[in-house]
């Protein structure tokens, strides 16, 4: 189930926020995306990465702004519509949700069932990102990709075959059909609701 699709459809600035670990691949999830939002025809398009000390695993933070127009606000999202999470150990660690809107999406990469969570006012989806990227062949960690078939679950924002094109072309050196077997099996495994 994805949430209100129309709510995203009109929309003409949608801001998304993406947590995780360095060596998850945070960043790349976010360009891929960006890309992937700008060949479906939004005019505006702006990453802004947030580094701590520069090294695996440690926290990251990614903002990622969609816009109909040009974007001139080049600054941090603090009130993002959509929250991504790659490893669900980063709830203990920080405030993910800080600034979510009422009513947005956590994107969450975890082994555990959707039930185990409970996020008042806002929407959440699911699914161990971690497992499904180790069964289409990628090293341990590796999520950036499957977390897109997430997202995309979660939102219908893009459409999946756009996001698949951006994820075989991002990664067509690194195993392409392996980074893209794993956003198409956890764009089917998400669990979604609100």
């Amino acid at each position: 189930m994805a949430y209100k699709l129309e709510f995203f459809m009109s929309k003409d600035y949608i801001e998304i926020r993406w947590h995780g670990r360095g060596g998850q691949g945070a960043i790349t999830a976010a360009k891929i995306v960006a890309g992937a939002a700008f060949v479906s025809g939004y005019a505006g398009v702006v990453m802004a990465p947030t580094f701590g000390t520069e090294r695996r695993g440690a926290p990251v933070m990614t903002s990622l702004k969609i816009s109909r127009t040009k974007i001139y606000d080049l600054s941090p999202i603090e009130t993002p519509d959509i929250v991504v999470v790659l490893d669900h150990l980063l709830l203990k660690e920080a405030d993910v949700t800080h600034g979510l809107k009422p009513g947005g999406i956590i994107v969450l990469n975890t082994p555990m069932a959707f039930e185990f969570y409970h996020f008042k006012d806002y929407k959440l989806a699911t699914a161990d990102i971690t497992a499904i990227s180790v069964e289409a062949g990628l090293p341990h960690g590796m999520v950036n990709t499957g977390i897109i078939g997430s997202l995309e679950k979660a939102t219908n924002l893009l459409g999946i075959d756009i996001l698949i094109r951006g994820i075989e072309e991002e990664f067509r050196t690194r195993g392409p059909k392996k980074n893209s077997l794993a956003a198409k099996i956890a764009f089917e495994r998400t669990v979604a609701g609100g």
